[in-house]
Formats: structure tokens, sequence, C-alpha cells
């Protein structure tokens, strides 16, 4: 009797890691952690001073005391300019990844879909055409054999 010798746990690792799709993950993670600092210095550089025209350019400064009196570390504060720098960011972010990375890749997809499809239906085209000659070539075929058999 053989038995199945069940794979061993760095197998079963390895073929864990060379998946495609871990591969994937790790490179958009890199790719991911350079673009935050790409976006972080847009927001530094660029939506904070523009946010400083109307206050202060470090949203971090925005807050609001709840308590009577914040003064320092005493008091109830709302930090609501940190959640501000936050969203943009997030915002930013997202519209850059859209506008730049997926809105072209679903477009250059459905271009290549188009195309794919195209080139089936003329394949198609050309099968039924080939099949459609096929078939008079055999019908006249037929018709001679049949004419032949009439002159005997």
């Amino acid at each position: 009797m053989s038995e199945k010798k069940e794979p061993s746990i760095w197998q079963g690792f390895k073929a864990f890691l060379m998946r495609g799709n871990v591969v994937d993950l790790a490179v958009a993670v890199v790719i991911g952690a350079a673009f935050t600092n790409i976006v972080n210095s847009l927001v530094k550089g660029i939506i904070n001073p523009l946010v400083g025209a109307i206050g202060t350019q470090n949203l971090d400064q925005y807050s609001s005391c709840l308590s009577e009196t914040c003064k320092g570390d005493h008091g109830i504060q709302l930090l609501w300019g940190s959640v501000l720098g936050a969203t943009l960011t997030f915002v930013i972010t997202a519209a850059v990844v859209y506008f730049l990375m997926v809105l072209p890749m679903s477009k250059y997809l459905a271009r290549q879909e188009a195309r794919r499809k195209a080139r089936e239906s003329t394949h198609e085209v050309i099968e039924v055409t080939e099949l459609e000659v096929l078939k008079e070539i055999r019908d006249a075929l037929v018709a001679q054999r049949g004419s032949g058999h009439d002159e005997r």
C-alpha cells in the first residue's frame, strides 16, 4: 500500500509565496508606501498652503475646546484639523489612484476585451463562411453524382 505523503510545512509555505497574487500584493504594498510619500508631500506642499491662505498652514492647529478652559494640556480638545488633514490626504490619494491607475487600466482592459470579441466574431464569420462553402461543394458533388447516374 502506498501512502500519500503530505507536503511539508516548508513546501506549503513555498507554494504560498510562489502564488502570483502574493507577489502582486507585495508589489502593491511597496508601491503604495512610495506613493504615500508623494501624496503626503502634495498635501504638505500644496494643499496645506492653500488652506493656510484662509487660516493656518498646519491643519493640526485647528481644534475646538469642549471644557471651560483649554490651556496647554489641560481641558478637552477636539482636534478636528487633524481629521480634516487625514481626510484630505485620503481623498487626494483615492483621486490620484482612480484617475491615474484604475480608470486608464479599466479603459485599457475594455479595449482589449472589445478587440478579443471582435477577433472571435471575425473567426466565427470565417468559420461559417467556410462551412457554407463546404456545404455548397458537397451539394455540387451530390448533384454531379446524381446526374452522372442518370446518364448511364
